[in-house]
């Protein structure tokens, strides 16, 4: 049977369907595409649930459950039916024609979302391309193509008669986003290399979607980053630095969260931003502690950051929203069977020093052994190591500086380099 719930807001309202092979996750999978609908700005007025092992090819959730919700749609008179899954054109088609309402899948709601929260050019390049890689093998010449709800490409599908000039038109678009977007990851690449030139370490906040990303990093750095508690609420990275103790620095970046089952057009398309974690000299990977499926996002998460190519990079995990979690004892129990986790509340500061504890531990496991000799023309690097490593040792002559000291792997090698010049 459906949920019905009463509607209190002028929001447009849609219906939900859902299939799960899995009973024991079945509310997880409410929960998350509910919060997707509630991210995009839509009211949910009914949710039918239905178990199968494998989509219908002609209709995805098969032909007695369009049966069935062809009664309830013409009862309830939504703006559209959401299918949590992603559809192919003939299914789309087959739903829309038999349903008569907008029929909007997964991947569309996400693309949606990711649409109202593209805020600077490069994301609002990503999320065009996402849209029109996903648009555009769906072009069947009637019916919805792609969600009007926002996603600024159109609510209709082109006309029979114009088909082929509009995949045309289409392709020439993606050819120039891919142009556009493949300059902003040069200039974030330029970005990188400078920032490799500087002398902190440099960290990656990674971690599922509303997980509290940006929260945490406005704790540690006391930056206002926006952060609001939502899915997606942050699409393009942001770098700021964290004083660790010790008198030691190092930057940090929070990242697009992540989705289980994110479409991989957007993957493609945010590859770059994304790529912000596979840079990164160490992970912070938070996790919700107050979620019930916290095991369930930690390894969807996990999964991203292998397609991405990040696989041994040193990982701090996070417990987050440790103040929103009823038995603490469970989750102190929790973390001790981690390595390397802390449990604390970005919201509150709750368990902050421990895990600046743990980065500085995590950064000094980084650090190497390195013997050098100087000329006096490179006796800033001497001030820089004393800054931002160990100096064991400096012996001064009339011919230079015999330097030992523990640093970075990138300051070591700009002293290796600067050795070699001053050898005779």
């Amino acid at each position: 049977m459906p949920k019905y719930e009463i509607e209190t807001q002028s929001k447009e309202r849609v219906v939900l369907a859902l299939i799960n092979p899995d009973a024991e996750s079945d509310d997880y999978v409410e929960e998350e595409l509910r919060a997707l609908v509630d991210s995009a700005g839509l009211d949910t007025a009914a949710v039918f649930r239905q178990r199968r092992r494998s989509p219908d090819v002609s209709t995805f959730i098969g032909k007695g459950k369009v049966e069935e919700l062809a009664g309830h749609i013409a009862e309830i008179q939504p703006d559209a039916l959401i299918v949590d899954g992603e559809l192919n054109a003939v299914q789309a088609k087959n739903l829309e024609e038999a349903l008569d309402v907008k029929i909007i899948d997964r991947t569309q709601l996400i693309l949606d979302i990711f649409a109202q929260r593209a805020h600077t050019r490069e994301a609002a390049l990503q999320v065009e391309l996402a849209q029109l890689k996903y648009l555009l093998p769906r072009l069947m010449g009637k019916g919805t193509a792609l969600s009007r709800l926002g996603a600024g490409i159109g609510t209709r599908g082109p006309g029979e008669t114009k088909l082929e000039s509009d995949r045309r038109r289409i392709r020439a678009r993606i050819a120039r986003l891919e142009e556009d977007i493949q300059e902003a990851a040069h200039q974030r690449d330029r970005q990188r290399k400078s920032r490799r030139e500087l002398p902190f370490p440099f960290g990656a906040i990674v971690g599922y979607t509303n997980a509290g990303k940006s929260t945490l990093l406005n704790a540690l750095t006391k930056a206002e980053v926006y952060a609001d508690d939502r899915l997606f609420a942050t699409l393009q990275p942001t770098t700021r630095k964290v004083a660790l103790p010790g008198g030691w620095s190092a930057l940090l970046s929070d990242t697009v969260g992540f989705l289980d089952n994110l479409p991989h057009t957007l993957i493609e398309a945010f590859k770059s931003t994304l790529q912000e974690a596979s840079e990164a000299d160490f992970l912070i990977h938070v996790i919700d502690a107050s979620n019930p499926n916290w095991e369930l996002q930690r390894d969807a998460v996990m999964e991203t950051l292998g397609e991405l190519g990040v696989h041994d990079a040193p990982t701090i995990t996070v417990f987050n929203k440790a103040d929103k979690v009823k038995d603490s004892f469970a989750l102190r129990q929790l973390v001790a069977e981690q390595e390397n986790a802390v449990a604390i509340s970005a919201r509150t500061g709750l368990g902050l020093d421990d895990l600046l504890d743990r980065i500085m531990n995590t950064v000094d496991a980084m650090l190497v052994d390195v013997h050098a000799r100087l000329t006096y023309a490179d006796s800033s690097l001497v001030d820089e190591c004393y800054a931002y490593g160990y100096v064991k040792k400096a012996d001064y002559d009339e011919t230079g500086i015999a330097l030992t000291a523990r640093v970075l792997p990138e300051m070591a090698e700009r002293l290796k380099r600067a050795s070699q010049h001053s050898a005779p």
